[in-house]
């Protein structure tokens, strides 16, 4: 019988060579991530923020040139062209300079770190559009031989009323039974197609087969839950993010801590007057005198360096959740597989236990179709669980870095 076999099958496949098969190819999933808005959006920021690290090691000063000339005129004395220039630049006070450069440095590491959490972020969105795609797939393929297995009993049924073996309304509760399984493959290709629409509308540049790929067995293996929380703790870009914002605010808390006592400015003074009668040079210093509103900035920027110190806090705690909330996922969607498939397998067995009394006269249609109906329900339950722990298992896998995250 095909629907046997149909549920026995994948327990007879090595389940590592069918987890590769599963996901797609690795070099494709990295172009189609390179290409996400959201990738190259990110990627465009980590350049903005080394540029603001060079704005920075530089400094905000730069040379001013102030120069005038005038003509004079005195009386008795006639005529005369006068000119004045200054050329002033303000200087950095010590320490200012090589904080600048940190809060660059922190800014940049941010950028980055932001820019891997958003290839992380569009590699949950493609696995997550993936499996939807193969789960609908794989429901639509059980309702194809459903419907086969129901196209051959309203045959038999057939044979059975020419023969006088059975009633007209056995035929009708067959071919009743045949239409309520088409409707359900009609549904399972319309959420099929919906959901390889969506993956392939998000993601382009990802090649798809024609047909999804079969849902493989789940790896019983997979389960080292320590290894895989460390991981996900230590790889977390979401931390590596928050971590450096704290670093860089600190840093910034400081710069305008000092920022309180203003840069000075020297310039370099000429002039000549009454047509170059008198002429001069000098130094000259500007100095100025910070206020209530540099004391406010100071305490606004420490302020936000405790709200992007409690920030981390916070990010740290929310990760190490989703370190706990994948694992405590993963394990009882193995099981939930483990125990599907298990009520599959007697369901089966009943069935064809089922068919065998029919077909000897021992039970009535109904009988017959209500097994047929429950054990199409044991099918989609299965393979529903089947792809649940797959997902759950990719998502552990990609939040750990151990897939498509190689970095």
């Amino acid at each position: 019988m095909r629907l046997m076999l149909l549920a026995l099958a994948p327990f007879c496949l090595a389940p590592v060579a069918l987890a590769q098969e599963a996901l797609p190819d690795p070099a494709a999933v990295a172009e189609a991530l390179d290409q996400h808005p959201m990738v190259i959006a990110a990627q465009a920021r980590v350049k903005s923020a080394a540029a603001d690290a060079r704005a920075l090691a530089k400094g905000p000063h730069e040379f001013s040139l102030t120069a005038g000339m005038v003509r004079r005129t005195v009386d008795m004395d006639g005529r005369f062209t006068e000119y004045d220039a200054l050329l002033t630049r303000p200087v950095r006070l010590p320490g200012k300079a090589s904080l600048d450069r940190e809060i660059g440095r922190h800014g940049l590491d941010a950028a980055e770190n932001r820019a891997e959490d958003a290839r992380h972020q569009a590699a949950l969105v493609l696995a997550e559009a993936w499996w939807d795609w193969i789960s609908a797939a794989s429901e639509a393929r059980i309702d194809e031989v459903l419907i086969e297995n129901h196209q051959r009993l309203v045959a038999a049924v057939g044979r059975r009323e020419r023969l006088g073996d059975a009633s007209r309304l056995e035929v009708d509760q067959a071919e009743a039974a045949l239409a309520t399984a088409r409707i359900g493959l009609e549904q399972s290709r319309g959420r099929s197609l919906r959901a390889r629409a969506r993956l392939a509308t998000q993601f382009p540049h990802l090649v798809l087969p024609v047909d999804a790929p079969p849902v493989p067995e789940p790896d019983a293996s997979f389960g080292n839950w320590e290894k895989y929380r460390a991981l996900i703790l230590a790889n977390s870009h979401e931390i590596g993010f928050a971590r450096a914002e704290a670093a860089r605010s600190d840093s910034l808390a400081e710069r305008a801590r000092r920022e309180r006592l203003a840069d000075p400015s020297l310039g370099f003074r000429v002039f000549s007057e009454r047509g170059g009668m008198e002429r001069g040079g000098g130094l000259v210093v500007t100095i100025p005198f910070g206020g209530g509103h540099r004391s406010a900035l100071a305490d606004r920027a420490a302020s936000e360096a405790s709200a992007a110190a409690a920030d981390l806090r916070l990010v740290e705690a929310n990760v190490a959740e989703v370190a706990a909330t994948d694992i405590a996922e993963a394990e009882y969607r193995l099981a939930a597989w483990q125990r599907a498939r298990e009520a599959l397998q007697s369901q089966v067995a009943t069935l064809t236990k089922m068919r065998r009394g029919y077909d000897l006269g021992e039970l009535d249609l109904i009988d017959l179709l209500a097994a047929e109906r429950l054990t199409g329900e044991a099918f989609r339950t299965e393979a529903l669980a089947r792809t649940e722990a797959h997902r759950a298992a990719t998502r552990i896998r990609i939040d750990s870095h151990e897939l498509w995250l190689n970095d």
